[in-house]
């Protein structure tokens, strides 16, 4: 919905333009200057003039359109058109005015992933509207834009810089600064944009735009929890979630309601309440379900079957087989043609839960052919030259299936899993991930142990091999239990070489 406020004198005038479109009236609302502005979308028609609102709403692209363009009732409706995102509309309308086309133009080429090449600064600025305007827009569209040449990121912090320093107002200084902030937490420099987002916060503000930093602050406070997870902290996340979720229920926004109840899915999973986890997750693609966003569903039930995937492993076997309902439908449209990499962790989380899920024996091995099947997807993806970390994760939780498959006629399940184990270690140095290696060692050297292996040289290589990584293992984590472990094997080894 777009609001158009006029004085009373404009009124018949607005509405009978509007009135004047195909069931535009439908979709806009023309009330008098006076009355309330706690709306999303608004136009001012004032003084000859149309005055566009900030775009706080996270409906389209953070571009600023002209802050007062000259009325005309093709300018207007230039203007709703592109509050509505029908900018084949809008740009009709505006064929007359170039200067307005092009700035539509604009805000539909970021909207859509339209290649845009960077203006570049006028010799001078008409006043400091235009100015801010100018920066502000630059570093959305450095930012978001498809541009032709690749912007180095200091550049498009100079861009913000420069656009916060000029904002005349407080309002305009908030909304240059949420974005910054979005940026620096792109780049994972969330220290200052803590500071940027509370600076902006002990502003003089509207509601709407305390509301927004407010969303984009807890949203720095998530990227900094750590295991284990600060209480206070997780306090402090669930408070500002909720006064955000308030404030989107009370305006019906459906889409900004479901995505706050994802992260509120998130923090309580954080907290162990499991029951509270899953109710927020569930009503957040209940509500997406009922507007046209399908990528959003899909990511809902990819956290969905994330959250019920954790708490399987966490001694909840039962639910495996939702997570993988969850898992199936989010794979419906994060396709490996369009997102690949989403595509793969989804393979990869589906491969462990085929290879855990509670079944008759007799189904195992078809289990077991699926995992296998979603293991090697996601390794063509993950690869070890492309994505080395993730690439030596898989191969440790392939491996650990392989160790859990019913035994293969024509091949050694252990054989293959201690190469697994051997790829993941290559890459999991005592320098880089002491802990990961750790426990890729201790899962080599239980699989070690029921490895077919006939010739005598061969086994004691094997010995060999094994001695040394349960002596490694003390050297790399400070944890009695690993260390406990690693014993037993030494001992186990120790007593077969006094047997032989």
């Amino acid at each position: 919905m777009v609001t158009i406020f006029t004085p009373l004198s404009w009124l018949d005038t607005i509405n009978q333009l509007i009135s004047s479109e195909e069931r535009l009236h439908e979709v806009v609302t023309v009330a008098q200057l006076s009355s309330d502005f706690q709306v999303d979308r608004f136009l001012i028609v004032e003084n000859n003039r149309i005055q566009t609102s900030i775009p706080w709403h996270n409906q389209s692209p953070p571009y600023l359109l002209p802050f007062g363009v000259e009325w005309s009732g093709e300018n207007l409706l230039a203007l709703v058109y592109t509050q509505l995102t029908n900018f084949e509309k809008a740009y009709h309308f505006s064929v007359d005015n170039p200067a307005l086309n092009h700035e539509i133009d604009l805000l539909n080429c970021l909207q859509h992933g339209i290649a845009i090449t960077l203006p570049d600064p006028p010799d001078t600025f008409g006043d400091a509207w235009a100015e801010y305007r100018f920066w502000h827009n630059a570093a959305v569209l450095a930012q978001y834009g498809e541009t032709r040449f690749i912007v180095h990121h200091s550049l498009i912090r100079r861009y913000y810089e420069r656009a916060f320093d000029l904002a005349f107002s407080d309002e305009l200084r908030a909304f240059t600064g949420k974005h910054w902030a979005t940026f620096l937490m792109d780049t994972d420099e969330l220290a200052q944009a803590e500071s940027i987002l509370e600076d902006c916060l002990a502003l003089p503000i509207s509601e709407v735009a305390k509301v927004e930093l407010q969303n984009s602050i807890y949203g720095v406070w998530l990227k900094q929890l750590v295991a284990p997870y600060d209480p206070t902290l997780l306090t402090k996340i669930q408070d500002t979630i909720w006064n955000v979720l308030q404030y989107y229920e009370q305006r019906n926004n459906l889409a900004q309601t479901a995505l706050v109840l994802i992260d509120a899915s998130q923090v309580a999973n954080f907290l162990d309440s499991f029951s509270e986890s899953l109710g927020y997750i569930n009503r957040a693609i209940q509500l997406l379900e009922e507007e046209p966003y399908p990528e959003l569903v899909a990511n809902a039930q990819f956290r969905k079957g994330t959250l019920l995937f954790t708490w399987a492993q966490n001694g909840n076997p039962s639910f495996y087989r939702p997570a993988m309902n969850a898992y199936q439908k989010a794979v419906k449209v994060f396709s490996k043609e369009n997102t690949p990499e989403v595509f793969a962790e989804i393979q990869h989380q589906l491969a462990i839960i085929y290879s855990e899920i509670p079944d008759e024996v007799q189904k195992k091995s078809v289990w077991a052919s699926v995992s296998i099947s979603s293991f090697k997807e996601a390794l063509r993806y993950y690869t070890r030259e492309t994505h080395p970390y993730e690439y030596a994760r898989i191969c440790n939780h392939y491996a650990n299936a392989l160790t859990k498959f019913p035994e293969a006629k024509l091949s050694d399940n252990y054989a293959k899993a201690i190469n697994l184990y051997r790829e993941a270690l290559d890459i999991r140095t005592a320098e880089e991930y002491p802990y990961e290696r750790a426990m890729t060692l201790l899962n080599f050297l239980e699989a070690a142990w029921h490895v077919s292996v006939p010739e005598p040289e061969q086994q004691n290589a094997l010995f060999s091999e094994m001695k040394s990584y349960a002596l490694e293992i003390p050297t790399l984590v400070p944890d009695a239990k690993f260390w406990d472990e690693a014993r037993k094997h030494l001992e186990a080894l120790q007593d077969l070489i006094l047997d032989t």
